[in-house]
């Protein structure tokens, strides 16, 4: 049976949400992992959730990324495993170096909490494959610190290569992302992350299900 760990840091306050989801999908409650080991369990997916790590003292992940249990993480994503971040999973995972760009102070300078939309820009991952290219997707945001950035000829690779997976759509950009993004992968395709909050969309009570797709298209692949 798929195996899940959600990784917790001290200022998580989406891990609640991200292990009901993961709970829902895959039918096995995952592993809740605190920042400060050092292993990991023989797992399939790891999650890191939204949150304020240690506040988002000096940058947002940008402690979190140094906690003793990501050289962990980064050494699972460099064997092939799944790795999925949300909000301040994003944040941490550009601090750590294990995706390109940063997240900067969105444009407006204000904390933006509301629903946007989402286009799926590559339906061909192991996160996206419950949708189709160019499908719109409703998903709430609630983030400071969303605004997405990457140098020129990072871009230029990002976007050349398929990488970006998710984009703010039809003027709902909540932050002045660059390009509009708002979710991208690695160049192996197995660590996702992303700012809007997919968990907190995958069932009736939620007011709808668009994001139930990132957790079936997960488990989905790892399955197979």
């Amino acid at each position: 049976m798929l195996k899940s760990a959600v990784i917790l840091f001290p200022g998580s306050n989406r891990d609640h949400d991200m292990v009901k989801a993961l709970t829902q999908v895959s039918g096995l409650a995952p592993t809740v992992v605190w920042h400060q080991e050092t292993d990991l369990p023989d797992v399939d997916i790891i999650a890191l959730p939204g949150g304020f790590s240690y506040g988002d003292y000096l940058r947002s992940g940008a402690i979190a990324a140094r906690s003793p249990v990501m050289a962990a993480v980064k050494a699972a994503a460099d064997r092939g495993v799944t790795v999925f971040g949300v909000c301040n999973g994003f944040q941490i995972l550009t601090e750590a170096g294990l995706l390109p760009g940063a997240l900067m102070r969105n444009a407006g300078l204000k904390f933006v909490c509301r629903e946007v939309k989402l286009s799926v820009a590559n339906a061909n991952t192991c996160f996206t494959r419950a949708y189709t290219p160019g499908q719109v997707l409703r998903c709430p945001v609630a983030h400071h610190d969303g605004n997405y950035f990457a140098d020129a000829e990072t871009l230029a690779r990002i976007e050349g290569e398929g990488q970006v997976v998710f984009r703010y759509a039809e003027g709902t950009n909540p932050n002045g992302s660059v390009n509009d993004i708002a979710g991208i992968v690695n160049e192996r395709g197995n660590v996702l992350g992303m700012m809007p909050h997919p968990e907190n969309l995958i069932e009736a009570l939620h007011g709808g299900l668009d994001g139930r797709g990132i957790f079936e298209s997960m488990v989905g692949t790892v399955a197979a």
